[in-house]
């Protein structure tokens, strides 16, 4: 067994459920293990093969590069010991379990829920980390709300256990009365918070960029936002006030129903899917569906994400909409939002890679500034693309432009500059078109997933870079479907081995 299997295998062995979302054969059973002993064993095991991709000089340099990002990430987040202090956001073991359950295929796990489950809650109760106060009652109240809901169908002959083992878990997080305050929301509250934030930052990012670099990048985009947010708001409606722009962004422009948004999303991937071979090369050989998140899911659902089709392509790619509120929310976001989550975004980049001959490594790779990179570089690629229907959704473009130059603020703010939960919500809403619920619920979420929300902007703008000094470089031989290509058929790669692919084939004869 070559060493990228080696690391793949104890990748998936120590997330079953990543395997599961991904659609790769081979880990039907199985949880994982969140005990201290558990995840230890799983670092010491990827800890190893890391030592030995130091010295191994007969593997591909690309999947090599590969093999030690996704070892190093792995090894970084179980030093980090999040689970200790995430339980209130659909990042949180539990949560994320409960979620996905009715989304796959779990019937040989359900043995495992309430072992899963507790070592979940001893992890919170016998640490010193403390989790958010506000996240402890928010994770109650989820864990309520599931309790109050009738058995699923995915419960089967488990029901019982599986409640029993919520409960358990609700009745910890209840427990615990020394939560963190709101003023102390960041690692850097935390002990080794620092140095693990630096390496999460390093991980998602795949760059050397320091926490405060990120923060200066993202002052620097929102205040060229602005500037196109006047532009296109003076086209539109006549004014060029940012302020008034962002409440009229806010307030009006909604859905007048579920359907439409639907609607709105499928036509936006027909047009996406006419117009790209005057891009790509190359096309994925599995369609894209579009589904509504089932209704008993839609109070704790994202808004909208998607699902990779299965390896032997027996279940499409699907993006997955949640209408849940539609009427209250901006219908500027339903273009952006499908090409980015859909095509020529994330369908594109999973189907493509998947259909290529590259190692399971390279194939399934989850190396976030790349994935999201991509998918917030197709957002501007689309405009190139002129699929944008109007300048409404031009402006939903650049709403979701704000959102990620404003996560490089907020996250290294938070971990990094011990900014307060408070703060946070005030730069949001003071720089982005986000509702309220959306900014609180943002704000959480890069609470407890430190890092993970740098890497959105900082692999788009990685990724135009490359694209740029390539055509730079090249001239007239310069082929975007080529590069789009060269880009998606490389599979999940850090952003320095990016560079070095592209810079190797612009520089070839």
């Amino acid at each position: 067994m070559s060493l990228a299997d080696d690391m793949f295998q104890a990748m998936m062995d120590y997330s079953p459920l990543q395997a599961a979302m991904l659609g790769v054969p081979g880990w039907e059973e199985g949880l994982g293990d969140l005990s201290v002993e558990g995840q230890r064993a799983s670092r010491d095991r990827i800890a190893e093969i890391l030592g030995r991709a130091g010295r191994d000089t007969s593997e591909d340099p690309v999947t090599l590069a590969v093999v030690k990002q996704q070892g190093r990430a792995v090894v970084d987040r179980i030093d980090a010991r999040l689970v200790e202090h995430t339980v209130g956001t659909m990042s949180a073991p539990v949560n994320s379990l409960l979620m996905i359950s009715s989304k796959l295929d779990v019937s040989q796990r359900l043995d495992q829920f309430p072992r899963y489950i507790a070592q979940a809650g001893e992890r919170v109760r016998d640490s010193g980390r403390r989790p958010l106060r506000r996240h402890l009652e928010a994770g109650v109240q989820r864990m309520d709300g599931f309790l109050a809901l009738p058995a699923q169908e995915w419960e089967g002959a488990h029901s019982d256990s599986i409640r029993a083992a919520v409960a358990g878990f609700r009745d910890v997080l209840a427990s615990i009365e020394d939560g963190r305050d709101d003023d102390e929301a960041g690692l850097c509250w935390l002990p080794e918070g620092e140095q693990n934030y630096a390496n999460l930052v390093r991980d998602f990012t795949t760059t050397s960029r320091t926490p405060d670099e990120l923060h200066r990048l993202g002052l620097d985009i929102i205040a060229s936002l602005r500037e196109e947010y006047a532009e296109i708001g003076s086209r539109l409606w006549g004014t060029g006030d940012v302020q008034e722009i962002f409440h009229r962004l806010r307030t009006e422009l909604l859905w007048d129903n579920e359907n439409q948004m639907i609607e709105s999303a499928v036509a936006a991937i027909a047009r996406a899917e006419a117009e790209a071979p005057k891009w790509f090369g190359r096309m994925p050989g599995v369609g894209c569906r579009v589904l509504a998140v089932p209704e008993e899911e839609r109070r704790t659902s994202a808004i909208a994400f998607y699902q990779p089709a299965s390896a032997d392509r027996g279940r499409p790619g699907t993006y997955w909409l949640n209408p849940l509120g539609a009427t209250e929310r901006s219908r500027t976001l339903s273009e952006v939002t499908a090409f980015h989550e859909a095509v020529p975004g994330h369908h594109y980049q999973f189907s493509i890679a998947a259909e290529t001959e590259l190692p399971r490594m390279r194939k399934y790779a989850f190396i976030e500034a790349y994935l999201e990179g991509w998918g917030l570089y197709t957002e501007r690629l689309a405009d190139e693309m002129g699929l944008y229907s109007s300048d409404e959704q031009r402006l939903g473009m650049l709403g979701l432009d704000a959102m990620r130059a404003g996560r490089l603020v907020v996250d290294t703010g938070l971990h990094a500059f011990g900014w307060s939960r408070q703060k946070a919500v005030d730069y949001l809403r003071e720089n982005t078109v986000m509702t309220e619920p959306e900014i609180h619920s943002e704000v959480d979420r890069y609470i407890e997933t430190p890092g993970q929300a740098l890497a959105y902007m900082v692999g788009r703008l990685e990724i135009q870079r490359v694209r740029a000094e390539a055509e730079a470089r090249m001239g007239d031989r310069f082929d975007v479907r080529a590069f789009h290509d060269l880009v998606v058929g490389s599979g999940a790669v850090p952003l320095s081995t990016l560079d070095q692919i592209v810079t190797a084939w612009s520089d070839a004869p």
